[in-house]
């Protein structure tokens, strides 16, 4: 395994990291799931309190409790679920922050968290009280730091001008190269740490049938999933799609969406196999023109 710091924090994490959304609520294997990851390397785990309405949370903070002082914990805040359970609402306001983390922190099992992040955010967001609940927590000693979910350029921007986060996690993959145009490099001008999610296009990338992702038709999926398997003779089709990921100087972790005992030895595998050549690079970045964010956008 490979570890890499998160932006200007002292977080030394695992370039491949866990993604507990992944984890199936009853499932027995959990626990030894999670334990395997972190035997194998694994020292970051992202979870969120909109996950099975913080189970999730719960799991997590149960199976990793012997290894706490040894692993970083990411979770999320800004999704409060509506008391019929059936939905839930968009909330970053100072007020519900400071409340859902110490109900985080229980679940966890656990006095702080390393990593908290906003789990989503607008433009019309109260971004002052937002922030201040950040930097709060931040000296109450409740969180270690605090970072982004977004793929919002404009939300993006907004935080790297105006805030002392460590972090953004957005999708990036083969299929979705949006964060490229303005995102990525932005954040590496403001030593702020990307992590990854969606690295293999819901398994498009690896083993499912060719279909529609974002702009691309399916036969254009198809053709990337063609030239992944084919540049793919020392690696598997996952390898070579983290490669692609973790290859970007901006790119701090990669977080894998893992269920089973096969996907996490694929995944933690990566850094076995050999990187991306030049020629490898520039013949999976010219099959299909990349795409961008229509909506959103930096000025």
């Amino acid at each position: 395994m490979e570890y890499k710091h998160l932006g200007t924090s002292d977080l030394n994490i695992s370039r491949i990291g866990f993604g507990c959304m992944s984890l199936q609520t009853h499932s027995p294997n959990n626990e030894r799931l999670l334990k395997m990851a972190y035997d194998s390397g694994i020292n970051f785990f992202d979870t969120a309190d909109l996950y099975d309405k913080g189970e999730n949370e719960r799991i997590v903070g149960k199976a990793l409790k012997e290894v706490r002082d040894k692993i970083h914990i990411g979770t999320k805040v800004g999704n409060q679920w509506r008391k019929d359970g059936n939905s839930w609402d968009w909330n970053p306001s100072k007020a519900y922050i400071l409340q859902a983390v110490d109900e985080s922190l229980l679940r966890l099992q656990t006095d702080y968290i390393d990593l908290y992040q906003l789990h989503g955010g607008t433009i019309e967001d109260p971004f002052d009280e937002t922030l201040e609940a950040f930097e709060l927590l931040k000296e109450q000693g409740k969180i270690r730091h605090y970072g982004i979910s977004s793929i919002r350029p404009n939300v993006i921007q907004r935080w790297l001008d105006h805030s002392g986060l460590v972090s953004n996690m957005m999708q990036y993959s083969l299929l979705d190269r949006r964060p490229e145009e303005q995102c990525l490099d932005r954040a590496k001008a403001k030593s702020v740490g990307i992590l990854t999610r969606g690295n293999l296009a819901k398994g498009l990338l690896a083993n499912k049938p060719a279909s529609g992702y974002l702009n691309y038709n399916e036969s254009e999926v198809e053709q990337m999933g063609l030239l992944v398997h084919e540049l793919s003779q020392q690696r598997t089709p996952t390898h070579t799609s983290l490669r692609f990921v973790l290859g970007h100087p901006a790119v701090s972790s990669a977080v894998v969406g893992i269920r089973t005992e096969q996907q996490l030895m694929d995944a933690v595998k990566t850094f076995s196999t050999p990187n991306l050549t030049d020629d490898e690079y520039q013949r999976l970045t010219s099959v299909l023109s990349p795409n961008q964010y229509s909506d959103h956008r930096m000025k």
